[in-house]
């Protein structure tokens, strides 16, 4: 494990499965308009941030809010607030709708601010034992790339895990390029590198979202 406490990336549909799971910290993150899913209101004490924007790659999309920096700095000062003291007994649980795509990106961002000293392609190995089917969101990656001043290191990690994801199922280019995401696809390399993402082939259970 790359942090010294529990962490935990899940779906919307999911959250019932975590009520007992002594969950301390919750970072929320929903479309903007959807209801509070019901389930927080049987988990037990926690700290929760709550996000709303869609989960989009580009910024000019008809009738949708991008991720933007300010959400980025949001998730990451939260993630700040975890290193504080004691770790003992933090649970750390991300969720967007499908926890594939904006809650794998944000607990990326915040494991590479934890451990700056780790390699990126060995965060992302981390968010894909912790969730398979990971997908995350170009766009907050990016940011987070900026805002971290990682020089572009976290963007051609992501880029070398949509690669081996494409190398398990090349049909997905399609349906990625289909949902107005064909950045991802675009920048993935076409050979291999060195560092192999060897969990990436995962089927997808979820389509991003």
């Amino acid at each position: 494990m790359i942090t010294a406490f529990r962490t935990t990336i899940c779906g919307i549909e999911e959250l019932p499965g975590h009520r007992e799971a002594g969950v301390s910290h919750v970072l929320s993150i929903l479309d903007p308009g959807w209801p509070v899913p019901e389930a927080f209101g049987v988990f037990g004490a926690h700290r929760k941030l709550e996000l709303r924007f869609h989960d989009v790659i580009e910024q000019d999309v008809h009738g949708m809010l991008p991720p933007r920096e300010a959400h980025v700095a949001e998730f990451l000062a939260f993630g700040r607030g975890l290193m504080t003291g004691s770790t003992a007994g933090t649970h750390l649980l991300v969720h967007c709708h499908a926890g594939v795509s904006r809650s794998t990106a944000a607990l990326a961002l915040m494991l590479a601010q934890a451990r700056p000293q780790v390699p990126a392609i060995d965060i992302f190995r981390e968010v894909l034992q912790i969730r398979p089917q990971a997908w995350p969101n170009l766009r907050i990656i990016e940011m987070g790339d900026r805002l971290l001043q990682r020089n572009g290191d976290l963007v051609a990690a992501v880029h070398e895990l949509y690669r081996a994801k494409l190398v398990a199922r090349p049909e997905l280019a399609r349906e990625m390029r289909d949902g107005g995401r064909g950045r991802e696809v675009a920048g993935a390399p076409a050979h291999r590198s060195q560092d192999v993402l060897s969990d990436a082939g995962t089927p997808l259970k979820n389509a991003p979202k």
